[in-house]
């Protein structure tokens, strides 16, 4: 947990875009990783890294669905290509790495899933959220350990949001088995989760590796399509119409991915590791009650939770692959 005293600041505002952050910045040679990248805040994150000349991979459940976008990049001479992946279906990723071959710079977790209505559980009793933003990209990152070793300065970058900070990881009931189900609950649960693993990650420091999280800030894209009407109109981001609305303070998709970008290649993060950014900078670590919007809480920061959620996702795919 850093020291707030001692945050890392870049000269980048809350609302730059990823291209004004990666400006400069030579990726030639480099390979990177986007899940879900072929929409929203992963396809503009996929756009900044490719136009730094990064030869990148979109991680899909629906490769046909980027190639619209993969035929623009390879216009303007973009390396871009896409992959089948199921976060939520570990036979889906184990095959997906195995079938990587060469090192990995860059492993960018994006895709997500945000505040499905009803309990819903995957075949192995996962909670789908969980399953899909945490237990996937933990599978997928420790499968691409090797190909993120070998690289030799690689950097994982996790992109998580505020909601985590009412949600601390329920190691007794994650999957909602005994406690009711509140669809945002389970979504903060899963982001607390990701934060956890990039302290955790501090195991792979001599490998080259550093992994840090990411909150993009508030932008309407497809993750909140499970999202009520209703409740869309309650946050002021819906007219009656059903037409969408952001308020003066969201930011566009491009402006979202920023900080992921930030993160993934800006020289400013070289070494840095297990720490959570938001608007461009490393956010303070929350304690106690403070009422603030900004911030990553004391609980996702927490040295012996990353470890103990460590071994329990180890445990948890284990389990499953007999």
């Amino acid at each position: 947990m850093n020291n707030n005293s001692e945050l890392l600041t870049t000269p980048f505002s809350s609302h730059a875009s990823a291209a004004e952050v990666i400006e400069g910045v030579d990726l030639a040679g480099r390979r990177a990783i986007v899940t879900g990248g072929a929409s929203g805040l992963g396809l503009e994150t996929v756009r900044a890294l490719a136009a730094a000349g990064a030869d990148v991979t979109i991680a899909t459940r629906r490769p046909a669905s980027a190639e619209p976008f993969i035929k623009e990049m390879s216009d303007i001479g973009g390396s871009v290509r896409a992959a089948a992946l199921d976060l939520a279906d570990p036979a889906s990723v184990d095959a997906f790495t195995r079938a990587w071959r060469g090192p990995l710079d860059i492993l960018v977790a994006n895709a997500g899933i945000l505040a499905l209505p009803n309990l819903t559980l995957t075949p192995y009793g996962w909670e789908a959220q969980l399953a899909t933003n945490y237990l996937g990209h933990f599978a997928l990152a420790v499968g691409l350990h090797p190909a993120l070793r070998d690289a030799g300065s690689a950097r994982v970058v996790v992109v998580s949001s505020g909601a985590h900070r009412g949600e601390p990881f329920d190691f007794d009931d994650p999957h909602f088995a005994r406690r009711p189900y509140d669809p945002w609950a389970a979504y903060g649960q899963s982001k607390t989760a990701g934060i956890l693993f990039t302290v955790g990650a501090r195991r792979w420091t001599s490998d080259g590796i550093t992994a840090n999280a990411v909150n993009p800030g508030y932008i309407l894209t497809r993750l909140q399509r499970h999202v009520p009407d209703d409740t869309m109109r309650a946050l002021g981001v819906m007219d009656d119409d059903g037409n969408l609305k952001p308020l003066p303070y969201y930011k566009t998709p491009e402006q979202g991915a920023a900080t992921s970008v930030l993160a993934a290649a800006s020289p400013l993060l070289k070494g840095v590791t297990g720490r959570y950014f938001e608007d461009n900078q490393e956010a303070p670590t929350l304690h106690g009650d403070e009422d603030r919007p900004d911030g990553v809480a004391a609980h996702a920061v927490d040295p012996d939770s990353a470890d103990r959620l460590w071994t329990y996702a180890t445990t948890a795919l284990r389990q499953i692959r007999g």
